[in-house]
């Protein structure tokens, strides 16, 4: 499934639950969606991952394995068709997560680690890199050499807020303009960006009511795309609960980012 709408000036819409709950749970939360995005126009990619590996707690749900993992997304990208996105956390997944997804996400925590930086560029597939929270934004000029080195220039940049003393983050949005200036789309994760990291005695936890303020922000700076994880029943979800966004909320962003975006083309 090619991708064709990455280089235009339309927003464009990362979206699905934190991690896959159950086939059931992510082919409705993919088309409730979709749908929304048909009647909005506004490209769509689902998102989810089939193992969190980096789940503050031993107890944590990390999802259903990549195996049945990947057996959701492939269903989903087939039946729905739409573009999906997963995310990887060591060279081993690879090569079975290229056959299924249309991006390969790397993790915010993992993006200084070459090797799997590598091994995920040379699939030749479009690769999200996830800024991370220790990182200025002009130092993943680095990173983009490390997937360019492979002749892969199918690159996106993802915003996700930086470290703000102990269990806090905060967004700083000049960090969309100095990506940008690399020439590669800049997307920016409204959800991750509002977590409190651990805050949440040995969990995460996070400030919803921050998601909308710094979506639209994003926009208005500049962002090619929002990144934002979703989820029927937020207060219910296995993984990330507390900074998600529920379908109402999701489509009132969506509905303002237009509005914005609009003004920004001119």
């Amino acid at each position: 499934m090619f991708i064709n709408f990455l280089s235009q000036k339309d927003l464009f819409l990362i979206a699905g639950p934190c991690v896959i709950e159950s086939e059931k749970m992510c082919l409705e939360h993919a088309m409730v969606i979709s749908k929304l995005c048909k009647q909005l126009h506004i490209p769509y990619i689902f998102k989810a991952s089939y193992d969190k590996a980096n789940r503050t707690s031993i107890d944590s749900f990390r999802g259903l394995g990549i195996k049945k993992g990947l057996s959701v997304l492939k269903k989903i990208r087939k039946n729905l068709r739409i573009p999906v996105l997963s995310d990887v956390h060591s060279i081993e997944e690879i090569k079975s997560v290229a056959e299924v997804v249309d991006i390969i996400q790397i993790p915010a925590l993992l993006c200084r680690q070459t090797n799997l930086i590598l091994a995920a560029a040379k699939t030749k597939k479009i690769i999200n890199i996830k800024k991370g929270q220790f990182m200025a934004p002009f130092d993943m000029l680095s990173v983009i050499k490390k997937v360019e080195s492979t002749g892969n220039k199918k690159i996106l940049l993802t915003e996700r807020g930086t470290c703000f003393g102990y269990n806090n983050l905060v967004s700083d949005m000049r960090a969309i303009p100095i990506m940008k200036k690399t020439g590669y789309p800049v997307i920016f994760d409204a959800t991750h960006s509002v977590q409190l990291p651990g805050a949440g005695r040995g969990k995460s936890s996070g400030k919803r009511e921050f998601v909308e303020p710094l979506a639209l922000s994003a926009i208005a700076a500049g962002s090619n795309g929002l990144f934002l994880e979703a989820h029927k029943t937020p207060q219910k979800a296995l993984c990330d609960g507390p900074n998600m966004v529920d379908f109402k909320l999701l489509e009132r962003i969506l509905k303002k980012a237009k509005q914005i975006r609009k003004i920004i083309n001119g």
